[in-house]
């Protein structure tokens, strides 16, 4: 079994055969969560890269044009619903 300590400023070093083990190159970033056995560490997954094309065709809109109050209408209505589920 490793071993790891936490330092002053809050930080942990997985140890070198862990990393190797798991082939972590430095950077890698990991989401945290807590549970009963104490904290799990879960490496994220890159996001693959995108491009501006891909993007903008995934946004297009063929309806009829909204206007500045039914946009600001449907804005407040999914903030509204977000604080209604607790995400704010």
């Amino acid at each position: 079994m490793e071993k790891t300590r936490l330092s002053s400023k809050g930080q942990v070093i997985l140890p070198k055969a862990v990393r190797q083990a798991r082939d972590w190159p430095p950077g890698t970033e990991f989401s945290v969560e807590m549970v009963d056995e104490g904290v799990l560490l879960r490496p994220l997954k890159p996001v693959a890269a995108t491009r501006l094309e891909d993007v903008f065709r995934c946004l297009r809109y063929e309806g009829p044009a909204k206007t500045a109050d039914e946009m600001g209408a449907a804005i407040g209505a999914g903030v509204r619903e977000r604080h209604a589920r607790g995400r704010y």
